[in-house]
């Protein structure tokens, strides 16, 4: 996570077990539902582009479409090792643009109704 270039696809591989990972631990925690699934879910898209199982649409739980948009706006927005923060801005646009083909719409017109109406803003780093 803290490699300063572009992961390689193997590399990435093993990074995308963090939902299956998460899953395991979460559900032996016992934790109420749907902590676990949502942390499995939240790389699914609508369209069945994402990871773990490519599953769609409604078969995704708005626990988890709701993690997703989160999930991509902090990424984007936020300083990483390989690249400085692009920016809430850039963020936005970003899921305006997935929305309704890989992101929930009604999450995504939330998101931007938080940043752009309420003031809401990210934590610093």
């Amino acid at each position: 996570l803290a490699k300063p270039s572009q992961l390689s696809a193997p590399e990435f591989e093993i990074v995308k077990e963090h939902t299956s990972l998460g899953y395991e631990i979460l559900r032996n925690l016992q934790l109420p539902w749907p902590i676990a699934i949502t942390a499995y879910q939240h790389h699914e898209r609508l369209d069945g582009s994402g990871y773990p199982l490519g599953v769609m649409g409604e078969e995704i739980i708005l626990e988890s479409r709701i993690m997703a948009v989160a999930d991509i706006v902090e990424a984007m927005a936020s300083h990483r090792p390989y690249r400085p923060g692009l920016g809430i801005k850039a963020a936005l646009t970003e899921i305006t643009v997935r929305a309704g083909t890989q992101l929930d719409e009604r999450v995504v017109e939330t998101c931007v109704q938080l940043f752009t109406k309420k003031n809401y803003v990210l934590p610093a780093d």
